[in-house]
């Protein structure tokens, strides 16, 4: 059997046919497998808290429900919070707000704070870590959504 380099027609032909040899590959082998194959999705939150809508609220309660159920699945996700979004861990650790639990749920899947963005709408950090891969002039930076998907991350938006 001749397996060239992967592209987009046989990559995921590839894969399967991988796992459906994983019963005679050693385990410390599985692991690097897994590592290359799993799915990684990037949860970007943009929606203002400030702005009181129940729009707002949804997209925030979505955007952490998935990264939810990605978490259950086992999968790697990462949670950015960027533009006025940056807002929301502020809120949300208070524990009247009614998205607490779920924030707390998933709270150790938050990546960081666009960097950029906690200069020019201010916020308390929460202790995250601020994120200033894209180097946009101007700006402290701002997370790197090319990176993200370099890394092999989906990425989505709320």
């Amino acid at each position: 059997m001749n397996i060239k380099g992967p592209t987009k027609k046989n990559l995921h032909y590839k894969v399967e046919m991988i796992h459906s040899l994983a019963y005679f590959i050693p385990t410390s082998l599985q692991c690097k497998l897994n590592f290359y194959t799993m799915k990684k999705t990037a949860i970007i939150i943009l929606s203002d808290p400030k702005s009181g809508s129940e729009e707002a609220l949804g997209r925030v309660f979505n955007a952490l429900a998935s990264a939810y159920e990605f978490k259950h699945a086992g999968e790697d996700v990462k949670i950015i919070f960027q533009g006025t979004g940056i807002r929301w861990p502020e809120q949300l650790e208070k524990a009247d707000h009614p998205v607490h639990g779920l924030y707390n749920e998933v709270k150790d899947y938050v990546h960081g704070l666009s960097k950029g963005c906690v200069a020019v709408f201010g916020t308390e950090i929460s202790g995250y870590e601020l994120l200033n891969e894209n180097e946009v002039p101007g700006t402290p930076g701002l997370p790197s959504f090319l990176n993200l998907r370099n890394e092999g991350y989906d990425i989505l938006i709320f």
